[in-house]
């Protein structure tokens, strides 16, 4: 009997009959085989009333069984750190009363689990996002439409295995830059519970494409055909692959390739508009809402006056209006300290955004989309839905 990780490796002498003839593949457990790994390695262990290994088994996605123990492991140390002070370290025994309070929490596990990645994700720069629907201010009209290509999809996949089908394994966002795209696909895979590996551009061009493209006498156009080849090709294995989603974000969509937007790859296009009035106070307020903000500051008149400005301009006027409300306290608080005020009895100023802050800070605001860019978007997203026309006029005969 004999084991490995890497089967493709063997010599194929070793693989004919009448030798290692007989191959058993031990995938990745599923989130029943996780908990029933967790309830094995948690057994002897002391739970507090808090812990959910159900939830925990939910949120450990690829994990194998040496990741859950090594799991665990973090989790009981961490409650032992917590009761380092209670513990005498010259005995050589502990006391009773102290073992009984090593109760591990849900805590712990959660401390262990921002520790922990995946094995099979260790080479793999693995984000776990903690953003939410309520830290995206806007995009009302994107949220349904995401939740229904992406969230359905890894949330939900038994229900398209009943009509044995599946969903779409990719799709597009395309709009302005700074409009929320990468935040939006972060967002996603918080509240679908998945891994999150983000790739950027530049990554794929690793050191062998510059040195093909080097040697190449200045035409490199084979070599960047050959590249989308192999993520064409890369993207189609994945149909095999169960709880696989591609998101891809881009603010130039007239230049990508026809072939990455057929159906089975990045098939789903949508449009990440500019934020409109009502998105453009959600974002304000959203940026502003762990902030004191008096009420004096007119957010409907602000809202106004911004029209046209994308996520990220508007995010920048409330940091620039946060860092000169942070500045002018610091001043404030190093004036009362000095020895001539020494014995004053002011209290401190209250950290608070004011009118003032918000005006110096619209002084160093800025549109970073112009109008030409704008319509150059509307005009895509509008030829997008004109090629959809013909769907819409369809109707069954006798109808």
């Amino acid at each position: 009997m004999a084991a490995t990780n890497r089967p493709n490796s063997v010599d194929p002498a070793l693989r004919r009959f009448g030798c290692f003839d007989l191959e058993i593949d031990i995938g990745i457990p599923d989130v029943v085989g996780r908990l029933e790994i967790l309830c094995i390695h948690t057994k002897n262990m002391k739970l507090g009333d808090d812990v959910d290994l159900v939830q925990i088994a939910n949120e450990t996605h690829g994990y194998v069984g040496a990741d859950l123990a090594s799991l665990c492991s973090k989790a009981a140390l961490q409650q032992i750190r917590e009761k380092m002070d209670v513990m005498d370290l010259q005995k050589d025994t502990i006391d009773a009363e102290v073992l009984n309070s090593l109760a591990f929490t849900q805590e712990n596990f959660r401390f262990a689990l921002n520790q922990s990645n995946p094995s099979a994700l260790h080479e793999i720069v693995v984000e776990e996002p903690r953003t939410t629907w309520e830290d995206i201010g806007g995009l009302e009209n994107v949220k349904p439409e995401l939740q229904e290509y992406v969230q359905y999809y890894v949330g939900h996949p038994k229900k398209f295995l009943k009509f044995d089908t599946t969903s779409s394994h990719g799709v597009l966002f395309y709009g302005p830059s700074g409009c929320g795209k990468t935040l939006l696909a972060k967002d996603m895979a918080n509240e679908c519970q998945a891994n999150f590996i983000s790739v950027k551009g530049p990554q794929l061009l690793t050191m062998w494409f510059a040195k093909s493209r080097g040697g190449s006498a200045g035409d490199g156009s084979g070599v960047t055909d050959r590249v989308i080849n192999q993520i064409l090709t890369e993207m189609d294995g994945m149909d095999a692959k169960k709880f696989f989603f591609i998101i891809g974000a881009t603010n130039r969509p007239d230049i990508i390739d026809s072939a990455i937007l057929r159906p089975g790859r990045l098939d789903q296009l949508i449009y990440i508009p500019l934020p409109e009035d009502k998105s453009r106070m959600a974002i304000l307020k959203t940026s502003l809402r762990k902030s004191s903000v008096p009420k004096d500051v007119d957010m409907n008149y602000l809202t106004n006056v911004t029209e046209g400005f994308s996520n990220a301009d508007l995010t920048k006027i409330c940091q620039r209006a946060c860092i000169l409300a942070t500045r002018e306290s610091i001043e404030k608080k190093q004036q009362r300290i000095r020895p001539t005020t020494m014995d004053s009895d002011e209290p401190a100023p209250e950290l608070e955004i004011r009118r003032d802050h918000f005006e110096e800070a619209m002084k160093f605001a800025r549109r970073s989309v112009s109008d030409k860019d704008i319509s150059k978007y509307e005009m895509f997203a509008q030829t997008l839905e004109q090629s959809r026309v013909f769907g819409t006029q369809f109707r069954f005969p006798g109808q």
